[in-house]
Formats: structure tokens, sequence, C-alpha cells
């Protein structure tokens, strides 16, 4: 069926013109078009019971129902939609009376919850202009034109161009399952463009995480960035630096967890919009010559085990992202005559509170992710019960598979891997003989086989870069 449609996009002629051409109804937006049910391949088998349920309360009680965004844009691709996000013209306290399995989260926008189960469907009022006079629904917007807070109700038509993307301005009608194309997404789709719906560089200032969306959903897809979505963004990268780190959490989870963290990365850097995220690796980059092989191979691996749906974990990723600029603090502080585990602990703390000005990290990744740090300091101390009690560590896996990947990027000599890996695979007679035949070099590891760098004086970055020391 999707390969049909693909076909069906490709094909020039008449059900071409039937599709992208103009479907107008009386009292349609002059930029709407309608695919009827019989020219689109999206089917509410598709689509999850939960959001069949929203959809049909909503017209069941009179009211506008979409299905919207991502769900349709992959439906369309002939990808299999995950996420279910609704549309509506009731308001989210219509929306609360309505399902009590609801609740109404957010200040900056509002939106409900309803949850079936694990199972949570987004639902969103009609966006209005936010310069309209919506009574006491106001928007409010910086100096600098960031969005502080919308809650102005509109219609549809409204809603679909104050979307980000125009392939995320497709509206899947419960009514009688036609799809509305308000911004000629599907052309786009056809095309494989990402294009901002508006201006771009105001699009930008309202809300600057569009930039990294636009990365996200380009790599994602595999789509070309439209030329003027392209032009401002290098230019207007800083302005990531007004978003609270609580929210670049989250974006960063989504740029990185989606499969294609490797061609990601590499876009953040072209578009300078990495340094603003992780400004202290950025800056490691320049200096190690392993920095930036530690973190695609980082990121090459937690691509693999995506596409091999093995579980990942946060605190791995940020181990790896952050480790640069921790491994580089630590050379400074050892240069000054601090002994190693004390050398590491300061330069944790400096790395991670300058990284916290820019992205939140909870607790719940944090305290692993230092465990992993940690460990690379005990993986080389493998005297008496040491081995043993490294091996029984609860992050000590993810810290044997740390020190891989060091040893992969140069960063260390090759060798102590390979010892764990077969000690942590042999049995106890086989154990006890590795230990015994550890030659008489120093067993503390001190410097853990890593190369130091040359001592050389750097400049700083800017204030604007968030340097906190």
């Amino acid at each position: 069926m999707f390969k049909g449609f693909t076909r069906f996009l490709q094909r020039p002629g008449e059900r071409l013109k039937t599709l992208l051409g103009s479907q107008d109804g009386p009292g349609d937006g002059p930029g709407l078009r309608i695919i009827p049910r019989e020219d689109h391949p999206v089917s509410r088998k598709l689509f999850s019971e939960a959001a069949l349920k929203v959809l049909y309360r909503l017209h069941n009680a009179g009211f506008e129902a979409y299905l919207v965004g991502g769900c349709i844009r992959d439906s369309l691709l002939g990808k299999a939609p995950k996420d279910f996000d609704v549309a509506t013209n009731a308001t989210p306290e219509q929306l609360r009376d309505l399902f009590r399995n609801s609740r109404i989260i957010g200040r900056r926008f509002r939106i409900v919850h309803v949850r079936f189960g694990r199972e949570v469907i987004e639902v969103t009022t009609f966006r209005g202009k936010p310069g309209d006079d919506h009574g006491e629904h106001i928007a409010h917007q910086s100096e600098h034109g960031l969005l502080l807070r919308d809650n102005v109700w509109g219609n549809i038509e409204e809603d679909a161009l104050r979307r980000d993307f125009t392939v995320n301005a497709l509206y899947y009608n419960i009514a009688d399952f036609s799809i509305h194309d308000w911004a000629d997404g599907v052309r786009d789709i056809e095309s494989r463009t990402l294009r901002l719906i508006g201006d771009p560089e105001t699009r930008y200032r309202e809300d600057p995480v569009r930039m990294l969306r636009a990365i996200r959903f380009a790599t994602k897809l595999g789509f070309r960035l439209d030329a003027d979505t392209e032009a401002p963004i290098r230019e207007l990268a800083p302005l990531l630096l007004q978003i609270p780190p609580a929210r670049l959490f989250d974006e960063v989870l989504k740029l990185f967890l989606a499969g294609h963290a490797v061609d990601t990365f590499h876009a953040l850097r072209d578009y300078g919009l990495f340094a603003m995220l992780f400004p202290e690796a950025y800056e490691a980059m320049a200096e190690l010559p392993w920095a930036e092989s530690l973190i695609e191979r980082a990121l090459d691996n937690t691509d693999t085990r995506i596409r091999e749906e093995r579980p990942v974990t946060p605190a791995f990723l940020f181990a790896a992202l952050l480790w640069p600029g921790v491994a580089r603090r630590m050379d400074d502080i050892q240069a000054e005559g601090m002994p190693p585990i004390p050398a590491l602990q300061a330069a944790s703390q400096q790395a991670v509170s300058r990284q916290l000005q820019h992205i939140s990290i909870p607790k719940r990744f944090s305290l692993p992710m230092r465990d992993i740090w940690d460990l690379q300091l005990r993986l080389p101390k493998r005297r008496g019960k040491r081995a043993i009690q490294t091996r029984e560590h609860p992050r000590f896996r993810a810290a044997y598979d740390f020190l891989l990947l060091r040893e992969e990027a140069g960063e260390i000599d090759p060798g102590l891997g390979q010892w764990w890996n077969a000690f942590q695979n042999a049995d106890d007679h086989e154990q006890h003989r590795m230990l015994g035949k550890l030659d008489g070099s120093d067993p503390s590891g001190a410097d853990n086989g890593r190369k130091r760098r040359p001592r050389k004086r750097r400049r700083r970055t800017s204030s604007s870069m968030g340097h906190h020391d």
C-alpha cells in the first residue's frame, strides 16, 4: 500500500494533480488541499486504539477532531506511526470534562494528556495568532521574539500555520478520513524537503528549539533543508542559550536516541549548535585528538543498539559526551600536583557544573555517569581482591564498555580492555591464574595509561558560550 502511494506521488498525470491540486470546499482556507480517503494510503488500522477512542469521543461530542503531525507524515512515508497527537477545537477545560482519565499539563503551552494504561495521547486545542486580541487568553513574547507563553485559541487554519514545518501541518479528519494539507506538506514529502512555515528567522526567534528540530527531522527522515530554512541557523544558534536546561535535556534525548546519532552530531557541529549544547566537549575536541573519535564511536554504538532494539541509557551517552572536557580538566589539575582520584573528582564536578548551565541532567543519570568515570581509575588496579571487587560493581559492564571506547579512540593504549574481557569470561581457577601473572609494574594504575596532551596555554571561550568554571 505504501509503495503504491510512493509511486502515486512520483507518477505524473491526472492522479498526481488530484492529490496535489486544489480540492477546496466551502469556507476552506486559501492554502488548504483536501485529499479524500480514496486518494491516500493512511488507514485507521495504522492508529492505536487509544487514539481512535479520543478522536471518536470528541467527534461524537460535537467537536472537531484530527490526528496531526508526525503520525500522518510518517504514514505517508511508509513508516509505522508511533506518536499520536490530536488537535481539536475543544478547550483544555472541556477536554478534562470529557475525559476523566486526563490532566492538563504545562504553563507555557497548555495541553491535555489522556492516559490509557501506559499509553498517553496528547491533545492540543487549536492555537490562534499570538498578536491577536483573545481576551484573557494571551501570548507573551520576550523583547527578542521568544514566545514565553502561548495559550491563545483559534481555528484549524490558524493552528496549521502556527506549526513548525510544512510536513507537520497535515491533519487526518476522523469525520470523513480525508487529509487536510495546509502548507503544501505533501509536495515537500514528495521532494523530501524540510521547510519551515513562515519567515524562518521569526520562527526561530519565537522558539530556538526549532533549529534542533530542523536538524532532527532532516536527519531522521533523510530530507534536505530548504535553503531559506537553513540560512539563519548558524547566526541564530546562540539563541539556544535562552532555553531552560530542563527542556534541552529532553530535546537532546530526541536528537541522539532516534537511531541517527552520528549524522545528527555532524549536523549539529556544522550548524554551530553543538557548541551551544556541549561547550566542554566542543572546546576539548579542538585540543584532544581522540575526543571526536570517542564521541562518534559512542554515538555509533547507540545507533547500533537502537537498530537492534537493545536498551540504551542516557547515562552512558552523557558520560561519552562530557568525558573529553573532564579529561582535559583532569590533566590540568594533575599537572598542578593533585593525585589522580581527587583530580578526577574535581574535574568531574567542574565539568558537570558548567554543563548544567546548558542542559540539566537528572540525578538518575548523572550519578551512574559519575560511576562510569570513577571506575576508569579502578579498572587498571587489578592486584589482590581489587579485580574481583571491581567486577562486582553494578556499573562494571558500562565502565568496561566505556574503557573499550577509550582504547578504540586512541585516548589510552590498548590491552587493558582485552584483559578484562578474558577475566570476566574465565572460571575461578583461570581468574586466579590471571591475577597471579600480573607483572611487577606499578599496580596503582595512577595514570590509567592515558596519553597526556602537551601542556599549552589555551584561550577560553567568550562568556556567551556559558563558561562557568
